[in-house]
């Protein structure tokens, strides 16, 4: 399923899970955070490629919630795990749709170069402020 925006970049979403996913702006939080001409690509895994991905890219086992890996300056990809989403989402004092979001504009953060520290954190409040 792709969706496009005003400028004609794309927001790809590609679901290996069953299930509907939540309702939420995926490209006007790509065109806000990372701007109009950025091609992001938006992956909901199944646990095994979670874990898989995990170990291999950053060499830890198990599922995570949210991968976040630039292809290029201008083009990304993020990788969920739907049921980590699920299972985390109580630990933030979140539902599972906001925790979603919250991590969607936490891996595009992610993408634009931030770092894990107050920017980050600013900035993640900020996003979530506004998409919620």
């Amino acid at each position: 399923m792709k969706k496009k925006s005003s400028s004609t970049q794309t927001v790809a979403i590609n679901q290996m899970t069953k299930g509907k996913l939540p309702r939420l702006p995926f490209v006007s939080m790509k065109d806000t955070i990372l701007g109009t001409k950025y091609e992001l690509s938006v992956v909901f895994a199944t646990k095994k490629v979670s874990a898989e991905l995990n170990e291999k890219y950053r060499g830890k086992v198990g599922p995570t919630n949210i991968l976040s890996f630039a292809l290029s300056s201008s083009s990304g990809e993020l990788v969920l795990e739907e049921g980590m989403v699920r299972k985390n989402a109580p630990d933030f004092d979140m539902t599972y749709e906001k925790f979603l979001a919250y991590l969607l504009i936490h891996g595009m953060l992610h993408l634009k170069g931030i770092d894990h520290g107050s920017t980050m954190d600013r900035e993640e409040r900020k996003f979530l402020k506004k998409f919620s």
